[in-house]
């Protein structure tokens, strides 16, 4: 959806799926966690039509039509600090608000990643503006998962977001932090199939007015979007959860720490 392509008369082509470029993808992004960038490579190379067909979902209802009218660019809501200062304590957005400061992370630096290489996120597009949408509440959901952003964390994330979106991406980050974690000391792969199963179970979040959501009691909003505890992941101690591609003789990965 390059911007040649929009102003054209021609249809748009039908998107392609890159499997060898995923794959290198991910080799890089088991090596370094914090390397971003290939989440997003990942994505370009498996999403196919899938954030397509969430905007047609989305447009499906009522509400989702207006959030698909209106448009809002999330992104520059969750850089607003009056904003966000606004919520008090034990709502989500208060949660929001507590979880990037204390990271030292913000929605602006994910969308700067995700404009790095080949790719259309900030097409003048309806289906470009869902994949900004997607993007943009991704540490929404660490917050109503209770997911951290350690290396279990993110992986319980990304398979709990492939049955909410679909998208292949998710998919096979999940199976390679799998790949990475067998016959560790503590559950960690049930910790990743249990990601899976709650976003399999949980509303469509994606259908979900965030600014009205952020104004919501965390417990409350988890409770109506039928998200569960994240129980397998609880049980295991936070030093253990930072988990890293190399693994031990035992093939119980180490701690980033170690």
């Amino acid at each position: 959806m390059t911007a040649d392509v929009l102003t054209a008369d021609r249809p748009i082509p039908a998107p392609r799926r890159d499997w060898g470029a995923a794959l290198r993808a991910l080799r890089r992004l088991l090596r370094n966690k914090e390397d971003t960038r290939q989440v997003f490579e990942i994505m370009r190379a498996l999403t196919g039509d899938s954030t397509g067909q969430c905007y047609r979902r989305l447009c499906s209802t009522a509400r989702g039509g207006r959030i698909a009218y209106e448009r809002q660019e999330f992104a520059h809501r969750l850089m607003d600090d009056a904003w966000l200062d606004s919520f008090p304590d034990g709502t989500v957005g208060a949660a929001y608000r507590q979880f990037v400061r204390s990271q030292s992370i913000s929605a602006d630096g994910l969308a700067g990643v995700s404009r790095e290489g080949a790719g259309e996120i900030d097409a003048l597009h309806p289906v470009a503006w869902m994949a900004r949408r997607i993007r943009d509440v991704h540490d929404v959901w660490h917050i109503l998962t209770g997911y951290g952003r350690d290396g279990l964390g993110e992986a319980c994330l990304v398979a709990f977001s492939y049955p909410q979106t679909r998208s292949l991406g998710w998919a096979l980050i999940a199976l390679g932090a799998i790949s990475r974690t067998r016959g560790g000391r503590y559950p960690y792969v049930r910790a990743i199939w249990q990601g899976y199963q709650r976003g399999k179970k949980a509303k469509w979040l994606l259908a979900e007015d965030y600014e009205a959501l952020f104004a919501e009691p965390l417990d409350q909003a988890r409770q109506r979007l039928g998200i569960t505890p994240p129980t397998v992941y609880d049980s295991i101690p936070p030093e253990a959860r930072d988990i890293v591609a190399s693994p031990t003789s035992e093939g119980a990965p180490l701690p980033a720490a170690a």
